[in-house]
Parts: C-alpha cells; structure tokens; sequence
C-alpha cells in the first residue's frame, strides 16, 4: 500500500511540474506582432520609397510585415467598390495571422490612413492603428469652393445613383494634394471613396473605431493637414490611454521615414500584452 501510495503521489508531482513548466513557457513566450502597410493613392503604390523604408524598420523589431498594393495606387486607381479594398485588407490580415501573428497592426500613409480607419470601425481585425500623414478628405472636398471639380463629380454620381445609373462608368474627378486627377470608376464605387458621408471620410469613421483600439497620428509640420486633423477627426476617436497624437518636422510624403523609429516603438508598447 505505501509503495502504490508512493507511486501515485510521484505521478501526482510530475503532473503538477509539467503543468508549471507548460504554464511558464506560455507566459515567456513572446507575441508577435503582424503589420499590415498601406500606401498612399494614385500616383501612390507599394513602391512609394517613403513608406516602403518604413517595412524594414519593423522587421528589424521582429515584426510581421506585409505591404500590398491597394485598389487606389497608381495601377489599379479606382479597382472597384471601398467594399473591395476592405475585404482584401482582410485578406492580408488573415495572412498575418496565418504567419503566427497574435496583434494585428494596421500603419497606412495618406489614403491608407482613412482605409485603415474605415477598416477598424467596421469591426475589423485589428489591435492597433498607425495613422502617418492622413490624406483623402471627402468632406472638406466637398465643402471646398477650390475643390469644386469633386463637389461636382460627387453630385454627378449620386445623380446617377438616384436614376438608377449607378453601375455605369463615367469620369470622375479627385484631388491629391492639390492636384486634380481624372477618375474613371462607376458611380456607385467612386461614391464609396468620395461621398462626404461614407466610410472613406476620417471624420465619419473616427467616433465608430473601438475604444480598446490604440491609435497613433503622425503629421508633418509642412503638411497642409496640420491645420485641421485635430477638428476633423483626431478629436473624435474614444479615449485610449495608448493612444497618441505627434507633430514632427516632414512633409507630406517624407512622415513615414522620418516617424519610422517613433512608430515602431510605439507599436511595440502599444501592443504589449
């Protein structure tokens, strides 16, 4: 009897031991971090060499990284519905997982900003936003009396919309950065990137992203955005003690190289388990 007793108080041990080590080989092992990048739009593209020397300095902290091109660079501009862009970010984001990526990360540069954004507030996958030199506005558009070549392609296509015309491809107009770009898209898919109300607009997504969602806002002191980010949509995102917003010395294009090194420690501390 007190050998069998002894027997099974030795299983009972190693049990327990195995059950410690397992236990504080779970708590040791790190997280691993999965980004997904997005460039900024037409003439933008994953080639943009501001963005694109951002990747390396994340994959040097052992990050994931994956930076694909989107339906609003310069190749596919405009490749369907804003649907059509969420749906492939998802697609991405599930490859990041597959790679073994426990926090998901979006960091997106002038356009990818309100796609990453738009992304989040549909209850996207997503743990953390990286929002560098914000771009694409529909609603100051709109409101803009020097932008009124939008004001009047964003009239056009709900005209279209309304008498049923929606499918139909027309010449649409864009502004980036100042300049006017020519649009060829259905009505309907250059409204779900241009209309003031839809999930393209900052201001229209930024209350609706979750307040467990950290956000990091990075703008260029010589970026015309500097002046308004904070009213038309950084004021609007749900308090998170993580969350940050910074001004640095850049431009439009140069925020992402030059917020490179801040970025990637705050993804770091804001993903910490």
């Amino acid at each position: 009897m007190r050998r069998r007793h002894f027997h099974h108080l030795v299983a009972t041990c190693l049990v327990f031991v195995s059950a410690l080590v397992a236990g504080a080989a779970h708590a040791q092992a790190p997280h691993k971090i999965g980004v997904l990048m997005l460039h900024g739009k037409n003439p933008g593209s994953n080639n943009d060499l501001n963005m694109s020397r951002l990747k390396p300095v994340l994959e040097r902290e052992g990050m994931v990284v994956i930076y694909p091109d989107m339906p609003w660079s310069r190749g596919r501009y405009l490749d369907g519905h804003w649907d059509k862009a969420m749906a492939e970010m998802a697609a991405h984001v599930q490859t990041l997982r597959s790679q073994g990526a426990t926090k998901i990360v979006i960091a997106g540069h002038s356009m990818g900003v309100p796609a990453a954004m738009g992304f989040a507030a549909r209850g996207g996958d997503v743990q953390a936003l990286v929002l560098l030199a914000p771009g694409h506005v529909p609603a100051r558009y709109y409101a803009s009396t020097q932008n009124k070549v939008v004001r009047e392609s964003i009239d056009e296509a709900r005209a279209l919309v309304a008498a049923g015309k929606g499918d139909s491809r027309e010449r649409f107009s864009d502004i980036n950065q100042g300049k006017q770009l020519p649009v060829v898209a259905t009505a309907k898919d250059y409204l779900s990137y241009f209309d003031p109300e839809s999930d393209a607009d900052m201001g229209v997504t930024a209350p609706r992203i979750p307040a467990a969602t950290a956000v990091l806002t990075v703008v260029g002191d010589d970026d015309n955005i500097i002046k308004f980010a904070r009213t038309y949509f950084v004021d609007k995102l749900p308090a998170n003690p993580k969350s940050q917003y910074l001004e640095i010395k850049a431009n439009h294009l140069s925020t992402p190289v030059v917020a490179s090194d801040a970025v990637a420690q705050w993804i770091k501390t804001a993903t910490a388990p």
